[in-house]
């Protein structure tokens, strides 16, 4: 069922086109990404659809009864005192009514016999509209969800509001926004403020909805975990793709080869016909010229596919070697408000290495880069960072932005002998031309000042870049442009990031933050990942063994004792228990066989090598194959037992 209809929609600020041609057809239970660079109309979309905004021209079609559920920019909750009540804002009018149904019960059974039909009558009828509308399951959703997103729902229920950081309250928005009744959830960069745990359980509690969702994202991994079409802004228009990112990515790239042989193919015929039209126009076929002239007047030019123009033209350099050590912290600790974050932990950080450092919301993650950079010592042990060693630091929170100085001077200062055009054309590699670079910091977009900051690291010739969630507030095109040249950088590299497939593409070596200490792993991202799924396939596999043992242990207990009495039978009971006896024994086997390939994939040292990993992989199809026999002699001791019975 069609939910969504735009057709031909443009929308314009004053004489300044945003988009123009916009098509789109949106039908229930499908899963939209809508990507396009900062700038783009994205949110402008968003704000069409639910009618907060209106085009300048073509026409919006929705379904009757629409329900929408969008997270506001700016939330206050509904005056709501706890986190929970926070997350249950949307459900006002129906804890209001649970709340009328448990007076009316009391009064009813205070009423006793004198209970009247009416009472009743208004009982029943609010007891109705109350399970009709989810009163029996609401308590459960809202916990789940919160759980999902990091939240204690115990705790949630007496937590003030006012405690929360801003990325707690940015996750609590997202958890009302998706407890809230809708037939179309619109998702505005949902990820920004989670973990990757948490960005997981998104993902899989998207695809388990029934309902429709669009959402505006810049992380290419969820992208391709969630959404099954992709309406993608550029050049002042909309294109619709069916499939997942990379199918996306794979039909982009054939269209715009498609565009640009016929745009090519045009522009030589083009070429051949006004040649022939200037050889030719004085001359003895100047009627034949003219004939041309006038078709060629008549023929529509295609355009030429959209380009890299306005993408980020970053380079990274390092200017000095620096030594080979670049980091090395020795029984580090840290404390935040007497909670330990980190335990003695000793690492050091080698020359090349690009480290991907990970782990939940509130791990340490950032205080630990405060710790290498210098702003605050370590609580117990030591860092030492060589002379060598120079730093350029990208901060979460954006803070080396001077917000009081304009573009063109937070520039300058850092490049005094360069003069006006050297400073214009660094800005403009980053998007800002004309009169932006006389802007201040202040008045910038999160995307904006993310661009600045990068400008302004490309000018520091660091070899050590240290780079604090730098996606955040990019669009999908700037952060292929900073994975590009990251690639490219010839230093080192500490990158803490939620962003799965920059840490795939980039990272060596990762670090783990949990339970207040570090895993030092000795491989990229993407190693780390195929390690973690096989020692949750192991634990899986070890809980499903464990179920099959009790299984066999209760049969064994449960076993009807031999009540046969009559002497023709005894015969046949005696071969069936041998059979029973045999069984056993094959079932003790291959426990034991399954019991000793499972501990050795929970041996914590199997994943600390590249070596290592690929032998869990091995030992995992083993353990397989010794689980489906364990099944199979367990099955056999079971029709055994059966006929000794």
């Amino acid at each position: 069922m069609t939910q969504l209809s735009l057709s031909a929609v443009a929308v314009e600020f004053g004489a300044t086109p945003l988009f123009s041609g916009l098509t789109l057809t949106v039908t229930r239970g499908q899963r939209w990404g809508i990507i396009g660079r900062n700038g783009s109309g994205k949110t402008t979309l968003f704000r069409l659809i639910t009618g907060d905004a209106e085009p300048t021209s073509g026409t919006i079609a929705r379904a009757s009864g629409l329900r929408w559920s969008v997270m506001e920019q700016h939330r206050e909750f509904g005056g709501a005192a706890t986190v929970w009540e926070a997350a249950a804002v949307a459900f006002g009018e129906l804890r209001e009514l649970e709340h009328s149904l448990g007076e009316q019960s009391a009064a009813m059974a205070e009423a006793g016999e004198m209970c009247t039909p009416q009472m009743l009558a208004r009982y029943d009828r609010d007891l109705e509209r109350f399970e009709r509308e989810g009163g029996y399951t609401l308590t459960a959703r809202i916990d789940a969800v919160l759980d999902g997103l990091g939240f204690d729902p115990d705790a949630a229920r007496s937590r003030p509001l006012d405690t929360l950081s801003g990325g707690e309250r940015g996750r609590l928005g997202l958890a009302q926004q998706l407890v809230e009744p809708a037939d179309i959830l619109l998702l505005d960069e949902p990820t920004n403020h989670l973990d990757l745990e948490t960005t997981r359980w998104l993902e899989d509690y998207l695809l388990r909805l029934d309902e429709t969702v669009l959402v505006i994202s810049h992380d290419r991994a969820f992208l391709q975990a969630v959404v099954d079409h992709v309406f993608h802004l550029d050049a002042g228009t909309g294109v619709s793709y069916s499939g997942d990112y990379d199918s996306f990515l794979r039909q982009r790239a054939e269209r715009r080869l498609a565009q640009q042989r016929g745009f090519a193919k045009q522009a030589r015929t083009i070429a051949a016909e006004e040649d022939y039209i200037r050889r030719n126009i004085a001359g003895q076929n100047s009627a034949q010229a003219k004939g041309r002239r006038r078709r060629l007047e008549r023929v529509g030019r295609l355009s030429p596919p959209p380009g890299e123009d306005g993408a980020m033209a970053l380079r990274l350099t390092a200017e000095e070697r620096g030594g080979d050590q670049v980091v090395v912290a020795d029984k580090v600790g840290l404390l935040v408000g007497g909670r330990r974050l980190l335990g003695r932990f000793s690492a050091r950080v080698e020359r090349g290495d690009v480290l991907g450092i990970v782990g939940p919301n509130g791990a340490g993650k950032s205080t630990l880069l405060s710790v290498f950079v210098g702003d605050r010592p370590p609580d117990e042990g030591t860092v030492r960072v060589p002379d060598s060693v120079t730093i350029a630091h990208y901060r979460q929170d954006l803070a080396q932005v001077p917000a009081d100085q304009t573009l063109y001077d937070i520039i300058n200062s850092l490049r005094p002998s360069w003069g006006r055009g050297p400073v214009q054309g660094h800005l403009g590699r980053f998007g800002f031309t004309g009169d932006a670079v006389l802007r201040e910091a202040g008045t910038l977009s999160g995307g904006e000042r993310a661009r600045v900051a990068l400008a302004m690291m490309m000018l520091s010739g660091a070899n050590l870049l240290i780079f604090d969630e730098p996606t955040n507030h990019l669009d999908v095109e700037s952060i292929e442009a900073l994975e590009d040249a990251i690639e490219e950088y010839g230093g080192t590299v500490i990158l803490v990031s939620h962003d799965r497939a920059l840490l795939r593409g980039l990272t060596t070596r990762t670090w783990i933050l949990h339970d207040g200490r570090i895993t030092d792993f000795p491989g990229g991202f993407a190693e780390w990942e195929t390690v973690s799924a096989e020692r949750a396939h192991a634990a899986a596999v070890a809980a499903s063994e464990s179920e099959a043992l009790r299984r066999v242990k209760e049969r064994k207990q449960t076993r009807r004792p031999d009540d046969m009495r009559r002497r023709d039978e005894e015969s046949a009971h005696r071969a069936a228990e041998r059979a029973v006896a045999a069984a056993e024994l094959e079932v003790a086997e291959w426990e034991g066989r399954v019991a000793a390939l499972r501990g050795r994939l929970e041996d914590p040292d199997l994943y600390l090598t590249n070596e290592g990993a690929a032998r869990a992989g091995a030992i995992g199809r083993e353990l397989e194959i010794a689980k489906a026999e364990l099944d199979r002699v367990f099955a056999r001791w079971e029709e055994a037992t059966r006929r000794s019975e």
